[in-house]
Parts: structure tokens; sequence; C-alpha cells
């Protein structure tokens, strides 16, 4: 599913124009991205988790030299599916 048929299924749901459901999208996930730019967890109860995780720095390997590099420390997002999503999928 792209972001337009979110859009979409968001405003036919809702009965929002498409406008206002692609501000309102718009709205949650920068307001997501803010507090995981914080440092904050984001928990939507019977979806998910959102929160940070960092990465230690870690040696690697070019693929085309073979030769080892220095992989920088660094903060990645990470989802964790809450029970209600898991079951929903299965």
């Amino acid at each position: 599913m792209t972001k337009a048929e979110l859009i979409d299924k968001i405003a036919s749901g809702a009965g929002f124009s498409k406008a206002d459901a692609s501000k309102a999208l718009d709205s949650t996930l920068n307001s997501i991205k803010a507090s995981l730019k914080k440092g904050q967890k984001v928990t939507l109860v019977g979806f998910g988790t959102f929160g940070v995780v960092k990465r230690k720095t870690r040696k690697g390997r070019n693929p085309r030299t073979g030769a080892v590099i220095t992989i920088a420390a660094a903060k990645t997002p990470k989802f964790t599916a809450g029970k209600a999503l898991k079951d929903a999928v299965r």
C-alpha cells in the first residue's frame, strides 16, 4: 500500500476529504518523527511501538576489496509489532 492509497482509505473510512486525510497523516508521521528524534518511544496500543536503538561502532568489510573498515556508531529507528497486529496478520 502506498501513501496515496492509505490517504484514500483514511478519507473514505473517516469521512474526511483527501486533503484533510493527507494533513492528518502527515501530522501523525511528523509527530512520531519528532518524538523519536527526542529519544522517546511512541506506543500505539494494539498496533506496536516505535523506538530508537543505538548501534555501536563495529568492524565490517568492503565487499569489493575485502578491506576491513570501521562502521560508525548510529541511531536507528525500530518498530516492534504489538500483539493485536501480530494476531491480525496470522
